[in-house]
């Protein structure tokens, strides 16, 4: 059994440990349009769990006769995670075990694994868009609501989109990487002369910056244009800097609030959950203009801070600062954070 070349070692070492951030991003995603809902709706499918507007797509589904969509329903989130731990290691092992036959064996194992994963979706899918209650308040002769298995389709006046996310492209991503190997190991490059070194070196590089865009293509948070920008909920003009916030969805969407009270009533009104946000911000109260990470920030609240809409919640980077505030105003304050608020 012939041993694989040094870079293709190398590259299914990268794309086993790109699965890695399947367990921190959602795998697929069921987006909804319609004219009562032009923001659109969503659900997005993760390793372990359900994330998004499940809970408002219910309550329309409701109407037509669909079943409640509740995480009990799928058994896969007990495997998936494990499935995909093991892929990494698979990955590792191949790479390790520096053999052509390992390389093809285990593109053949994500191939498989896919096929399955695609059969197993449509067969939730029509069971789902298929048995309807035949007592719903909407009952349409003939009529199915089978969400599409990937790409469009069109149920009643809603358009329905079923199409990976990013977890799901880092298994796509390392199904082609895998395949090149294969392809270069098997017949492209196993005549490969000295001379054509050059070209290997092009096709490590463009490689390189295709790795490259695929993980710099992040949400991103946004600067706050004081005096500028208006806030999400309350639609005032965002003026002080000490207590502005700002969330930013996974999809890159930037919503911009003037008080963590603004933000946190959008939050709840849209039942949202944290994996919703690639980004949960605040302004440091000590350092005007600040943003830091809402999830991890120490918040005081007292009546004499006096913030835009009455939330009267300032955020701190540290325990240490917030204490040392409170000691010198003697101001009469509770200590919160952002799991607490947020209930």
């Amino acid at each position: 059994m012939k041993p694989l070349r040094t870079s293709s070692r190398i590259a299914i070492l990268i794309a086993s440990l790109a699965m890695i951030g399947s367990f921190f991003l959602p795998i697929w995603r069921i987006e909804l349009w319609a004219p009562q809902y032009p923001e659109g709706l969503m659900m997005k499918i993760w390793l372990s769990h359900l994330s998004g507007d499940v809970e408002i797509i219910n309550g329309l589904n409701h109407y037509i006769g669909m079943a409640h969509i509740k995480e009990e329903m799928f058994p896969e989130f007990i495997v998936l995670p494990y499935l995909a731990a093991l892929f990494v290691l698979l990955g590792l092992v191949a790479a390790w075990l520096n053999k052509r036959v390992g390389s093809l064996a285990y593109l053949g194992l994500i191939v498989v694994a896919g096929i399955v994963a695609m059969v197993d979706f449509y067969q939730w899918g029509y069971q789902y868009g298929h048995n309807l209650d035949p007592t719903a308040a909407i009952n349409v002769p003939g009529m199915a609501y089978q969400p599409p298995l990937i790409g469009y389709k069109k149920l009643l006046n809603f358009g329905a989109y079923s199409v990976p996310d990013w977890g799901g492209f880092l298994f796509i991503f390392a199904a082609v990487v895998l395949t090149l190997v294969v392809a270069c190991e098997y017949y492209f490059c196993k005549n490969l002369r000295p001379d054509s070194k050059t070209k290997l070196k092009s096709i490590r590089t463009v490689a390189a910056i295709g790795l490259l865009f695929l993980f710099a293509c992040t949400a991103q948070p946004s600067p706050i244009q004081y005096g500028h920008d208006q806030c999400e909920f309350c639609k005032m003009t965002i003026m002080d800097d000490r207590f502005a916030a700002e969330l930013v969805t996974t999809k890159g969407k930037v919503y911009k609030f003037d008080d963590l009270f603004c933000l946190n009533k959008y939050y709840q009104m849209q039942r949202a959950k944290d994996a919703d946000y690639q980004h949960i911000l605040v302004n440091d109260y000590l350092q005007k203009g600040t943003l830091i990470n809402l999830r991890s920030a120490h918040l005081l609240k007292a009546e004499a801070l006096r913030s835009p809409m009455g939330g009267n919640m300032a955020a701190f980077s540290s325990l240490e600062k917030l204490n040392a505030l409170e000691v010198e105003k003697q101001w009469k304050v509770e200590t919160t954070n952002w799991s607490n608020l947020k209930k």
